[in-house]
């Protein structure tokens, strides 16, 4: 059994919660050249009528075939491949990762003063296995007026994060109420990753 794992995300948050749990980890990216068949944005595009637990362990299953097949098509060392995706609901509508500051800017004003859930799946590859959990937690945001939406979009933190908004910054001014993951929040649960990589043989 090798001793560490590949970690398929560019989010140093989860670079940083695995470091929490000791795990040794090596990156396994995409090329930045785009040299390799893969298009993470195709891959995140939600299906017509999808509920936001079957698109979210979708996508990160995706994410894993993909890792996988970079493996492989590298020569790189046999290891498991730890993969997750995050995303932010309210009912049954969808929030990824804002397309601009507008539409960061929207998705704030819509979740403002309302009670939505964030959605972490995971899913590990250990040879032929595959290993899945997800993590919901509910975040509850106090009313947020036009001009607090508009100073925390202009530091930049709501681009890139899914929901417009990360837990770990500025946005936690408003979070009123939180049940769940804090790290799910974050973007990898620990509980529920320290339940995989032990069943895949690691001392977490």
């Amino acid at each position: 059994m090798p001793d560490f794992i590949y970690l398929a995300s560019q989010s140093p948050r989860r670079r940083q919660l695995l470091e929490q749990l000791g795990i040794r980890h090596e990156l396994l990216l995409p090329n930045a050249e785009g040299d390799e068949p893969e298009d993470a944005e195709a891959i995140e595009v939600v299906l017509p009528a999808e509920a936001p637990t079957a698109y979210v362990e979708r996508v990160t299953g995706l994410k894993l075939d993909a890792a996988v097949a970079r493996r492989a098509r590298r020569g790189l060392p046999e290891a498991p491949i730890l993969c997750s995706d995050t995303t932010v609901a309210l009912g049954r509508t969808i929030y990824g990762k804002p397309e601009d500051a507008r539409d960061a800017a929207r998705m704030l004003a819509e979740l403002s003063g309302q009670e939505h859930r964030v959605l972490t799946a995971v899913a590990l590859q250990v040879g032929a296995q595959r290993l899945a959990a997800l993590s919901v937690s509910r975040v509850r945001f106090a009313p947020m007026t036009a001009s607090q939406i508009d100073a925390y979009v202009a530091t930049g933190e709501p681009l890139g994060k899914a929901g417009a908004y990360g837990i770990q910054g500025r946005a936690a001014a408003y979070v009123e109420q939180l049940a769940g993951s804090y790290s799910g929040i974050m973007g990898l649960p620990m509980y529920e990753t320290a339940q995989l990589l032990r069943a895949a043989g690691f001392a977490v």
